[in-house]
């Protein structure tokens, strides 16, 4: 008997094809044993078998039959009729049975397939009984019952005592397909009866007769001839239908011995090309064959090829057989294609889209589609499961990834998929969490993840990152931690737009790890916290209600904060009280106004400074302009109104908590001006705190100009710095010096005021001014007229100029001086802040003459400061971090005072006698309120001149200044403004023109350049635009020679603090992160367009000049340039430049060209003569000089050859002649006494010049021919033929003579005729004699040179 042999992967039983065993019962439980262990395999075959036909498990479980179940089947036998399959059947333990009772085995598998192999072959008709048999068994599942209970298991019969456990029984045709000799023919039988079922509906039982015959070919122990079942089987697959395909190409390796696995897999990389509907179940099938892995690689190829035009449904096989076939060498090349290829937003629906369908879902219409959505969710999660399962157990594929989006450079070329899978990639390695974080960085730092980009990552791929929830939180709790600012805020990105996308308990996990940032006490951590915060209120405000109970604890860690990280925390809380409807029960709002309540009645001032911020940031909230529609109902215009009283009832709260405190009053006002500056208010609100204001501050500040001062000062009060003439009818004027003095004498005297006595002190004019100036442009859409009175009202002053009686004044005297001279430069300040963008030419006048002011009291501040060491200026803005700003000095602070105690030391340091207003007002204010800022130190004597006086600057007292507002650099751009002076007829008797001088532009450029350096230089988050200031217009400074010194000092200084307000603003990190580019280029594009364009060259000629004058050797710095520069350029591409001087282009060449000779020129004419009296070392040091300078310029004369331009040909000729000329005037006659000698070189181009030119040659060459015959040195004379030639020294052939040795004859004649005609002349007037027509001769030259110069 034939043979076949097939090696399986699995383990296999031996079947009985060799004959029986020689053992006896042993061979018997031992096979039993085994077949056991097949019938289980069976089992879990079936079970896992994911369509129901090819197992019925209610058979393949049937229990062992009763005695009683035997006899009552016993009556369904089939009939043998002479049958030899029936009775040989019969006759090894067999029964079959009629209708729908199954077969009946009543011995054991391995004995019926041992006893019917023994049967065939000893049959006496031995092999043609195999014949016989087989067309019994054909004849008999000719009906479709018989062939079904021969395809299904048959029943067990054994007693019940016998049973030893479950027992699993095998279909008749499986059976008989583990008997050698049977199975080539009843596989060709079987493969002949599939066709008929191929196009055959499931029954009612749900059994398929194709894939029940087919699945009898599964897990044969032996397979004979395992090629022919190949080739059967492949073509089975090829003509069966699409839904049979599937399962017959999946059942391919339970069917197939692995030798058959490479031709398996040829066919079926020939099907996949042609039917690539069928890409999943090969796909599948290849992931189970041993393939070789060069075949692999080409089918990977192939589907990597179709990947973006395959179904979703089919994307999670695909992926992962891309996965399972990538080894190391190729999984970098493998995993970067893939992540090309691999695009799975395009199956997502576009937001518009889903919204579209959520509304027909509501209505009940799109129930089709929306299954289809979610069926497409389920495949994307299915698709990142099978790269989590890949990158969880095969480390080189997530090593692989990692590399190949390390390799990305440029930002476009990211994807969302990139970031989705190093998020990812993050949460399922433990070991590559360094890594990640730290590619992270990098390419947050370079600008290549972007938010738009993560914002795409979260949108497209929500539905698998909300399972990593956790890893994403962990992550960007890392990165807050870190110091870069651009880190820290992809780290607050990924927090907001983990709360956007995901469910209400990430929501929590997110608001409760943002809380923890909060109360960890580092600033940038806290304030990225709360921006992110406020950003996810305005972003799902209903969310964040239901996670304001863990926000409200951070109530309890206001103390730690800054007063900006306040404002923010009682932002976000009012939001979240008050964006529901007024009278609605909330525990937010309760606890706010007893916390807020609390604060304001505190005694330490640093808590009733949060209690201000917090009520005003709360009344702010709820008085925000929330516009009534029209067709709102009255019951909502009758909330807007209780909303409105609850806010006047808490302001009323705040000010009367501060009246009785000029510092927690001047906070006050300053936080609510910010306010409404930066919110718009109700109307309603607005006129309210509009009309309250104004009263307050006219009432408290404000007198009328004929009102006299009552009260015995020290000093002459007048009515100064009015900008118009007031009669004494009418006019008002700020009463600044009777309110000071008289809080400073109540203080002096310790008397204290009553509480029903209402007086503002004047320490909080700048800013109740401010609040009111806010208040009414904000009413008024900028306009100020209501209030223009201010702008040019006198104060009540003594005379602030200290002249001669400084010195006599007394310390008390000197402090309140330097006080009042404080307040009023703060209040011109606000003033100038108030009216600075008004468009009335008057009013910028006027501010311009405020400008000029402040320049004045800046001065008069300096002399006042000078001789007053120990004086505190009266505070100008009060905030918890500027408390502590006192004036210092640099070194001369002392250890000992830094360290003093707060506010409460002052009293142990200053004498009673000598303590100033200040001192005196802010001890009253800390027995009041407990303030305690830090201690204060004196001001250093930074440079003391011979007289003894200190020099103070007043930027260590910057403190204590208001602030200018940006908007006041406006003021730059306002040119010149015409003031008339009117007569009583309101007719113009003078004109004055008022423009901003140099020391008003030195005044805003300091304030300018300090607001820069602390805004850009500590921190990139603080991000400011001042482009448009640093742009705005002229500065209308005239800076000619008749400027006074003075002035021209302070444009020096202007022009270097202007320099300085460049570096810093260009020196900005925040340049270098890609959302600041084009910031960078808008102010580049100011600059450049700020450059006269018609005078492009002569700058950088000048600047040329300007660096050859001031050098220390022009001769050596000459030699640089063309010796260094110019090969450099020559070397150079055609648009590039010299290295070491990059202004040194081939556009560019002729400005140096012409700039190099004309100084060359100027040096040697201004060298001496050479004389007889010249000592020998004074002679050699000349005859250096002329050397390095006869260098330069033959290296300067070289340079023709290279650049051989018109204008390079016209600077050559004309400062060549001059340096010839020069030559001949000032080194010949060294030369007389040095016999040394020079060669020039000359050229005949440009006729307008070579007469001159060949002149002074001419003369050269006499003179030099006269001195050597004078000297007896003639024989040291020689003269050649001059030849025409062209700049590169050749000679040009069509000009030469007929006759060469004529001309040179002729030449030689003619010279030696010229030189004895001569020689009587040079030799009587010796060396260095200048005739007057050479003189006039040179003098028509420069005229012509000129000449030439314009029309060039």
């Amino acid at each position: 008997m034939e043979s076949g042999t097939a090696s399986l992967s699995r383990p296999t039983v031996s079947s009985w094809a060799v004959g029986p065993p020689t053992s006896g019962a042993e061979a018997d439980v031992m096979r039993r044993r085994c077949f056991d262990g097949v019938g289980k395999a069976f089992r879990q075959a079936g079970k896992s078998k994911a369509k129901g036909g090819d197992w019925r498990p209610a058979e393949i479980l049937k229990q062992p039959l009763s005695k009683l179940a035997k006899k009552s089947h016993g009556s369904h036998e089939v009939e043998e009729n002479g049958s030899v399959f029936v009775r040989l059947l019969k006759t090894s333990g067999l029964t079959l049975k009629t209708g729908e009772n199954p077969n009946q085995l009543g011995v054991d598998q391995i004995i019926f397939q041992r006893k019917l192999f023994q049967a065939l072959r000893k049959h006496p008709s031995y092999p043609k009984v195999i014949e016989e048999f087989v067309n019994g068994l054909e004849s008999y599942i000719e009906d479709c019952d018989s062939l079904r209970n021969c395809l299904l298991s048959c029943e067990r019969l054994q007693d019940e005592e016998a049973s030893t456990g479950a027992f699993y029984s095998k279909s008749l045709i499986k059976l008989l397909l583990g008997i050698d000799i049977l199975q080539p023919a009843i596989i060709k039988m079987l493969f002949e009866k599939v066709p008929q079922f191929l196009f055959e509906n499931e029954s009612s039982d749900g059994i398929n007769m194709s894939r029940l015959i087919i699945s009898q070919l599964k897990w044969l122990d032996r397979i004979v001839d395992s090629k022919d079942l190949t080739t059967q089987m492949m073509q089975l697959i090829s003509v069966a239908p699409v839904n049979l395909q599937h399962d017959f190409i999946t059942s391919l390796p339970e069917i197939l011995g692995d030798s058959q696995h490479a031709n398996v897999g040829r066919e079926l990389s020939e099907l996949l090309i042609q039917n690539t509907s069928l890409t999943v179940p090969i796909l599948d099938v290849f992931s189970s064959l041993r393939l070789d892995p060069n075949f692999l690689s080409e089918i990977r190829q192939l589907v990597m090829g179709k990947l973006s035009s395959v179904r979703l449904e089919d994307l999670p096989v695909i992926i992962k057989f891309i996965l399972h076939s990538v080894t190391d060498t190729t999984s970098l090349e493998v995993i970067s294609e893939l992540r090309e290829k691999l695009n799975v937003q395009h199956f997502i629906l576009p937001s518009r889209v889903q919204a579209s369908q959520s509304k027909l879902k509501s209505k009940g219409l799109a129930s089709s589609s929306g299954n289809q959505e979610n069926s497409d969710k389920d495949c994307i999660v299915l698709v990142f499961d099978v790269i989590k399962s890949a990158i969880r157990y095969e480390k080189t594929i997530s090593e692989a990834w990692i590399k190949a989006i390390e390799h990305i450079e440029s930002a476009p070329e990211h994807k969302a998929l990139d970031v989705a899978m190093l998020l990812i990639i993050y949460s399922t390695s433990t070991q590559t969490k360094k890594g990640i974080e730290k590619l992270l960085r990098n390419k947050i730092q370079s600008g290549c993840i972007q938010e738009q980009l993560l914002d795409s990552t979260f949108s497209t791929h929500y539905l698998v990152l909300k399972d990593i929830c956790p890893s994403i939180l962990l992550l960007a709790q890392t990165l807050f931690h870190s110091q870069d600012q651009r880190i820290i805020l992809f780290g607050s990105l990924l927090y907001k737009y983990a709360f956007k996308f995901f469910d209400t308990y990430c929501q929590q996990e997110v608001v409760g790890a943002l809380v923890t940032h909060i109360c960890s006490g580092n600033e940038a951590e806290v304030d990225t916290a709360l921006d992110v915060l406020l950003e996810l209120i305005v972003l799902n405000p209903s969310a964040m209600r239901l996670n304001a109970v863990f926000i409200k604890g951070i109530l309890d860690y206001l103390e730690n904060m800054s007063p900006q990280q306040i404002r923010k925390i009682f932002c976000i809380l009012s939001t979240l009280a008050f964006s529901q409807q007024p009278g609605t029960s909330n525990h937010i709002q309760d606890e706010m106004h007893l916390v807020i309540r609390k604060q304001l009645s505190s005694t330490v001032f640093k808590y009733k400074l949060i209690g201000i911020i917090g009520a005003v940031t709360m009344a702010g909230v709820m008085a925000e302009d929330r516009s009534v529609p029209s067709n709102s109902t009255q019951r909502g215009a009758d909330l807007s109104n209780e909303w409105c009283t609850q806010v006047t009832s808490l302001l009323q709260l705040v000010h009367s908590c501060t009246e009785h405190s000029p510092w927690a009053s001047s906070l006050y006002y300053d936080e609510f001006a910010n306010l409404i500056q930066e919110r718009k208010l109700a109307p309603k609100t607005l006129e309210w705190v509009g009309q309250t204001i104004f009263n307050d501050f006219q009432d408290a500040f404000v007198v009328d100009f004929c009102a006299v001062p009552e009260g015995d000062f020290p000093f002459p009060v007048k009515a100064l710095y009015g900008l118009e003439e007031y009669s004494s009818q009418d006019g008002i004027v700020i009463n600044l010096l009777p309110l000071f003095f008289r809080e400073f004498a109540e203080i002096s005297q310790v008397t204290s005021r009553e509480p029903s006595q209402k007086s503002m002190s004047p320490l909080c004019l700048a800013s109740h001014f401010r609040l009111l100036r806010l208040c009414v442009a904000r009413q008024h859409n900028g306009n100020l007229d209501e209030i223009d009175g201010l702008l040019d009202c006198p104060l009540f002053l003594p005379d602030l100029e200290p002249g001669e009686k400084l010195e006599s004044m007394s310390a008390k005297e000197r402090s309140l001086m330097c006080s009042l001279t404080f307040l009023t430069f703060n209040w011109f300040r606000e003033v100038v802040n108030a009216f600075c963008q008004q468009t009335s030419p008057e009013m910028k006048g006027k501010v311009l003459s405020r400008l000029k002011d402040l320049v004045e009291l800046q001065e008069i501040l300096e002399k006042y400061l000078a001789v007053t060491p120990d004086y505190i200026p009266p505070f100008a803005n009060v905030d918890l971090a500027t408390l502590d700003m006192i004036p210092w000095s640099g070194s001369a602070v002392s250890t000992k005072n830094r360290n003093k105690g707060k506010m409460g030391a002052r009293k142990q340091k200053a004498d009673s006698s000598k303590a100033s207003s200040t001192e005196a007002l802010l001890t009253e204010d800390t027995s009041e309120c407990d303030i305690v800022p830090t201690g204060r130190s004196q001001v250093d004597k930074e440079s003391t001149a011979k007289e003894g006086k200190t020099f103070v600057s007043l930027q260590n007292y910057r403190a204590f200044f208001r602030e200018l507002d940006i908007e006041v650099f406006s003021i730059l751009h306002s040119g010149l403004v015409t003031k008339f002076i009117l007569d009583t007829e309101m007719h113009t008797e003078a004109t004055e023109v008022v423009q901003l001088g140099p020391a008003e532009l030195l005044f805003l450029l300091e304030d300018l350049s300090q607001k820069l350096e602390n805004i850009l230089t500590p921190s990139f988050a603080k991000k400011m635009c001042f482009l448009k200031s640093l742009s705005a217009g002229s500065l209308s400074v005239d800076d000619k020679p008749g400027v006074k010194a003075q002035e021209h000092l302070t444009m020096s200084s202007c022009y270097q603090k202007l320099l300085q307000i460049f570096h810093t603003f260009f020196a900005w990190k925040g340049f270098t992160h890609h959302s600041n580019h084009h910031l960078l280029h808008s102010a580049l594009e100011v600059l450049t367009s700020r450059l006269k364009q018609t005078e492009q060259k002569q700058p950088l000629e000048e600047l040329v000049s300007i660096y050859l004058e001031h050098t220390d050797n022009i001769l050596k710095a000459i030699e640089e340039i063309a010796g260094v520069g110019v090969p450099e350029l020559v070397n150079a591409p055609k648009d590039g430049s010299s290295s070491t001087f990059p202004t040194l282009t081939r556009h560019t060449f002729v400005i140096f060209f012409r700039v190099m000779m004309a100084e060359l020129e100027k040096t040697v004419k201004g060298l001496q003569a050479g004389t007889a009296t010249d000592s020998q070392q004074v002679r050699e040091k000349k005859l250096l000089y002329w050397n390095m300078a006869v260098r330069d310029f033959s290296i300067l004369i070289n340079l023709m050859k290279v650049f051989d331009s018109y204008p390079v040909l016209h600077v050559c000729l004309k400062y060549g002649r001059h340096f010839v000329e020069a030559f001949l005037k000032q080194c010949m006659p060294l030369l007389d006494f040095s016999f040394r000698k020079h060669r020039i070189h000359q050229d005949t181009r440009l006729t307008k010049h070579v007469p001159l030119l060949k002149k002074s040659l001419e003369l050269l060459v006499c003179r030099v021919k006269a001195m050597l015959v004078l000297n007896n040195c003639r024989e040291a004379f020689w003269l050649g033929t001059l030849k025409n030639r062209d700049l590169q020294g050749e000679e040009i052939i069509s000009q030469c003579p007929s006759s060469q040795e004529s001309t040179s004859e002729d030449s030689e004649d003619s010279v030696t005729s010229h030189v004895s005609k001569n020689r009587a002349t040079e030799s009587s007037a010796q060396a260095g004699l200048d005739g007057e027509d050479e003189a006039s001769d040179g003098q028509r030259d420069e005229d012509n040179d000129e000449s030439d110069d314009s029309s060039d």
